[in-house]
């Protein structure tokens, strides 16, 4: 969970599971809300192989504007019109690795690079070593240019990009 700046962020992994490309996805909910209004819901699928890779297998996201939904921009789901998985985060990262996350043609092309590995890092959640980091970009975005901090047995704990800084805690 993330609070600051108006806007609080909450990922949950939920005991959902759904289908997709014939394997079974691990659901994961993510929410934003502004001054106590929904502004995002999202649900994510991801799923891990057995060589440990952790693919991306689409989302459904939703934005609202005063209560309302307004758009599903973004939203793509594996095998679908095209799209393809992608690997969130690879098993045995190594410095200059790089790899699609997503892929769903003018929709989802977010790219990442490990630019890091075995990090200390400070948060507020607290102190963590054998932090991963990574780039990531999207070609439909050109100046989006993201750092984040990936921790062991809990993921992302803190993203950097522009003037923009999000540092993870505890609920």
């Amino acid at each position: 969970m993330y609070e600051g700046g108006g806007e609080r962020i909450e990922v949950m992994v939920l005991t959902d599971t759904r289908p997709v490309m014939g394997i079974t996805a691990t659901v994961v909910r993510d929410t934003v809300t502004e001054g106590g209004q929904l502004i995002e819901d999202t649900f994510d699928w991801f799923a891990q192989d057995v060589d440990g890779n952790v693919w991306y297998l689409g989302e459904e996201s939703v934005e609202f504007r005063n209560g309302e939904p307004v758009s599903t921009a973004g939203s793509w789901e594996a095998g679908v019109d095209g799209a393809l998985p992608g690997i969130i985060m690879p098993a045995n990262p190594t410095v200059g690795q790089a790899y699609r996350q997503e892929y769903y043609v003018g929709e989802a092309e977010d790219m990442a690079e490990i630019t890091a590995t075995g990090q200390h890092v400070e948060v507020p959640l607290g102190t963590f070593d054998d932090v991963l980091v990574t780039r990531e970009w999207t070609p439909l975005q050109p100046r989006t240019d993201e750092r984040k901090y990936y921790a062991p047995g809990v993921g992302v704990i803190k993203e950097s990009g522009g003037a923009e800084l999000v540092e993870f805690t505890r609920p």
